[in-house]
């Protein structure tokens, strides 16, 4: 619920109070001013002893008010915190009016030194709460999914107090939101789809069945109906299923990382059937995510969304290369993490080292049947030596007791294809080549044990090679028609951001939605809505 600024004048009116050092209420016999100040110290310690940052900050400013003081300056940071508490749900984060309330009642009650420093105290610590659910987020990722890895950027409370007490009120409150274009679109986007659910939604669903050009009658008429609502077609009286409306629904199919062939199969009428509400709750999910992300991701960097299926290279907030991925099969360890790294090197004719998990679940069983089994991979012992198959028995060793590593040697069938790009990481993530290239024509791509893989490996390859020589493509194809497995440094090392986002807007201002591949968005939401998030614009 947001507050009026009308509301919210009259509140602070109501709350106003300024605390004079030299005594509360003069002419009454109150202790002499140097008690006052010991009273209100020894308050805003004993409050404050609870949140080591706002102990921190007050020890350090030696105890001198930033809200309470006989100034206007006081009143504006006032006023500029219960703003911004009063409409925090436009971040998608729970409604704090209760809290604006509480604050203008303790601030009416104020009577004595230790109730100006008690509220001293509770304002600094809304604030500090405030601030880090704005700027990192509400969550913390791995507590929602052993899969979302990601560390969310850690900032000191005392920065936010230093921040209220040294720059303008309402600029340094503005200042706490993330900075990115995205965050910004998805703000818009959240209240476009607000204002949509007071207006009843997209109205009618369309029958579950497969349409396609040609066809005409009530079912072609409701996804024409439904299109129309949605922005994708202009309005019409026709109840065929022309090139319009084919032209439409390709559109609608591009934008949610759909095949894009004009039919309305069934997978693509459960998409347009999503309801507002279901598209709500992702867009306060990716704002909850951006929130997350590192603020600076680098002027050039690498973009994997695990739901789009894609890896993209960005220069300076632009596209400059993208090329399908293949993430990880929706099942037990395989999925893949969510993530920030830097991509150090190349590796052109890699070996692939077969991950234990892999050697003793998949390839010992094989293994113990026949020991000339997965003949294309050589098995080495502790010391890299290779290993005679025919003079070990391989049925006496189980999972926890096999010895032995597994190497597939660089060639055009490696697992890895014929380049892989690394930043190391304790997960063992990267990205790479594969010889299996049929799995790019599907519009879900979650096959692999993890890692992703990249349609266009040897473009990506170009791209990032084109910054450190002049023929990137001649420099590459010399390395790998060596066959040697070579090392290459990248002489600018590039950040690496594995996200998930079921909901993204576009360059051009379009709002564009993924399924929820892994479950783990229906998870964030869930958390959100424990932590008191609620849904605006929802009809009771």
């Amino acid at each position: 619920m947001c507050i009026p600024r009308a509301e919210l004048a009259a509140k602070l009116k109501a709350g106003a109070f300024a605390l004079v050092l030299g005594g509360l209420a003069a002419g009454t016999g109150v202790a002499p001013a140097y008690a006052q100040v010991t009273a209100f110290k020894q308050a805003i310690a004993e409050a404050a002893s609870v949140d080591d940052a706002v102990a921190a900050f007050y020890r350090e400013n030696n105890y001198q008010p930033i809200w309470t003081g006989a100034d206007t300056e006081g009143q504006a940071r006032r006023a500029a915190l219960l703003e911004a508490l009063g409409n925090v749900s436009v971040h998608g984060l729970p409604d704090r009016s209760v809290e604006v309330a509480r604050l203008t009642e303790q601030m009416k009650n104020a009577r004595t030194t230790r109730d100006v420093g008690l509220v001293e105290v509770a304002l600094s610590r809304a604030l500090v709460d405030y601030a880090r659910d704005v700027q990192t987020g509400l969550l913390v990722p791995s507590q929602i999914d052993d899969g979302m890895v990601r560390e969310k950027p850690s900032v000191d409370g005392t920065t936010y107090l230093v921040g209220m007490r040294d720059e303008q009120p309402m600029s340094f409150i503005r200042s706490l939101t993330p900075a990115s274009p995205q965050y910004r679109a998805l703000m818009k986007e959240k209240l476009r789809l607000e204002a949509l659910l007071q207006q009843g939604g997209w109205g009618p669903t369309v029958p579950n069945r497969k349409l396609e050009p040609g066809q005409s009658g009530a079912d072609v008429v409701a996804l024409r109906d439904r299109l129309i609502v949605m922005g994708y077609l202009q309005r019409s009286a026709t109840r065929d299923y022309d090139l319009a409306m084919e032209s439409a629904v390709q559109q609608f199919q591009s934008d949610h990382g759909l095949e894009v062939d004009g039919v309305a199969g069934k997978g693509t009428v459960a998409e347009i059937n999503k309801s507002v509400l279901t598209r709500l709750k992702s867009v306060i999910v990716a704002m909850e995510r951006e929130r997350w992300l590192p603020t600076d991701r680098g002027e050039r960097h690498v973009l994997v969304n695990q739901t789009d299926f894609t890896a993209k290279i960005i220069d300076h907030g632009n596209v400059t290369f993208e090329t399908r991925s293949v993430i990880g099969k929706n099942q037990g360890d395989r999925r893949s993490p969510e993530f920030s790294d830097v991509m150090e090197h190349m590796v052109i004719n890699p070996s692939w080292y077969v991950p234990r998990s892999i050697v003793t679940k998949e390839y010992l069983p094989q293994l113990k049947q026949n020991p000339n089994a997965a003949g294309h991979m050589e098995i080495t012992d502790s010391r890299g030596r290779r290993v005679d198959r025919s003079a070990v028995d391989f049925t006496q060793f189980t999972t926890r007791s096999f010895p032995f590593a597994m190497r597939q040697p660089p060639s055009s069938r490696n697992a890895l294809g014929l380049v892989k790009f690394m930043f190391p990481n304790k997960y063992n993530i990267y990205l790479h080549d594969t010889p299996a290239k049929n799995l790019f024509s599907r519009e879900v791509r979650a096959y692999s044990h993890g890692c992703i893989r990249l349609q266009q490996p040897f473009d990506f390859a170009y791209a990032l090679l084109a910054r450190q020589t002049e023929d990137p493509k001649a420099f590459f194809h010399r390395v790998l028609n060596s066959g040697k497995e070579t090392k290459v440094e990248l002489d600018k090392k590039v950040p690496v951001h594995i996200i998930y986002r079921t909901a993204v807007v576009s360059a051009k201002g379009r709002a564009e939605y993924r399924r929820d591949v892994y479950g783990r968005d229906a998870k964030v939401w869930n958390a959100l809505e424990r932590a008191g998030v609620v849904l605006s614009g929802v009809q009771g």
